[in-house]
């Protein structure tokens, strides 16, 4: 604003653009946000000052004979100290309204975007180009996954798998204690076969511990 109020003495000003470093070229048109995309700029800085009339652009180069050019006047002054951090918090104050009309727009955008790319490779597919190659897209016979249901079917298969592992895991556990339980049946077996054939020995007088 400060930039735009001191050339408007040369001729009326389209824009300004403030950028880190100079560039070549004109920039191209972008949808500005003013909410996102906020970068502050730290240091010397290069401004960029378009004028409606190419007129304006020799008056601006006079300017330099007519000694320093004030950025703050009375009719225009610059804020400082509290002043400017008054006007910097209420600036960063959110409008609920207007940053959903800008996210709204921003959306139509880019849905008209991906609806024109879409309807163009769609329109594309399958036609030879010059050289006579067929250009393929990622739609076919078997289109890709939506990224959301391939994660849905890779946390299944990990289920899944998990589920497995426990119930192997489980066997295993089942089959130890099977075995442990057919191993003490057979030494109760041992033990009573034992104890018969220790009392037929007995009662044959054939029984000598010592």
């Amino acid at each position: 604003d400060s930039l735009a109020s001191l050339f408007s003495r040369c001729g009326q000003v389209q824009s300004v653009d403030i950028c880190d470093k100079p560039g070549p070229g004109e920039k191209k048109d972008k949808l500005k946000s003013k909410f996102f995309d906020h970068k502050t700029l730290k240091g010397f800085q290069v401004a960029y000052v378009v004028f409606r009339k190419p007129a304006a652009v020799q008056a601006a180069k006079a300017l330099s004979q007519e000694g320093p050019l004030l950025i703050s006047t009375e009719s225009h002054p610059v804020k400082t100290g509290i002043s400017k951090w008054i006007a910097s918090y209420e600036a960063s104050i959110v409008d609920p309204n207007e940053l959903k009309d800008e996210v709204d727009a921003y959306m139509q955008a880019y849905d008209k975007k991906m609806a024109e790319e879409e309807a163009k490779a769609a329109k594309e597919e399958g036609v030879p180009d010059e050289e006579g190659w067929v250009k393929v897209t990622r739609k076919g016979r078997k289109p890709g996954l939506p990224r959301t249901e391939a994660a849905n079917l890779r946390v299944l298969e990990k289920e899944k798998q998990k589920r497995a592992r426990k119930e192997l895991l489980n066997f295993y556990a089942w089959q130890h204690r099977e075995t442990k339980r057919e191993h003490i049946a057979q030494l109760r077996k041992k033990f009573e076969e034992d104890k018969q054939r220790i009392a037929l020995m007995r009662a044959q007088r054939k029984f000598r511990p010592y």
